[in-house]
């Protein structure tokens, strides 16, 4: 007689929920689950395969300059990073507080939607900025200053820059920001589709202030 494999709630819920995934992430990767503000949040992709842009990220083309078209490598160093890459980023980095995903666009665009996990650092904030102003937020990305008033990088979290999109600076300024007090290339990663790039894949976003409708 064949003993019947018995599997855990959780296990048989999450193969459940799989099964009903119509568009994954990957082939091997129906949805990913993590933390937003300690809630958890569960990132996939729309399942309607008839769904379509409708909001500003439609748009093809804006005035240029200022939104013209970046490059793809903004420092020898830096890392460039899409989709897939991000979510392992958000498993394996973000989840073990080892790295963070900085929204580097204003706070109203971030407040109106943004990447699940991601913290909101304007570019504003750090271009142009003094080095006591820099120093502070090296600070609590685990910089520490040394006895001799030297800055240790070793503990630095890694992170993940984005903004609106391919046609975006604000990321690139935030990077050559930080790169002028000589933060770590091989910790950064610059996701340079942006949230256009997520949003035209389907991805779960996040809204933390709801903009209401008159």
């Amino acid at each position: 007689m064949k003993k019947l494999l018995l599997l855990p709630l959780f296990t048989l819920l999450l193969l459940a929920n799989n099964s009903k995934v119509i568009v994954k992430i990957s082939d091997n990767m129906p949805t990913v689950t993590t933390k937003n503000s300690g809630k958890a949040i569960e990132i996939k992709r729309v399942q309607d395969i008839e769904n379509r842009l409708t909001d500003d990220y439609t748009k093809t083309s804006r005035a240029c300059p200022p939104f013209c078209i970046q490059p793809t490598k903004i420092a020898d160093g830096i890392k460039n990073i899409e989709e897939l890459e991000l979510l392992s980023f958000i498993q394996n980095s973000v989840s073990k507080h080892k790295g963070v995903i900085i929204d580097t666009r204003l706070k109203s665009w971030f407040e109106l939607e943004t990447i699940p996990t991601a913290i909101n650092i304007p570019f504003t904030t750090v271009q142009n900025a003094s080095k006591k102003r820099i120093e502070k937020i090296f600070k609590v990305l685990g910089m520490r200053v040394k006895s001799d008033g030297s800055w240790d990088f070793s503990k630095v979290k890694e992170l993940a820059f984005f903004d609106n999109g391919v046609w975006c600076s604000q990321a690139k300024h935030f990077i050559e920001a930080i790169l002028k007090y000589n933060y770590p290339k091989d910790k950064l990663f610059y996701y340079r589709s942006g949230l256009q790039g997520w949003k035209l894949l389907g991805l779960t976003t996040v809204i933390h202030k709801e903009i209401l409708k008159k």
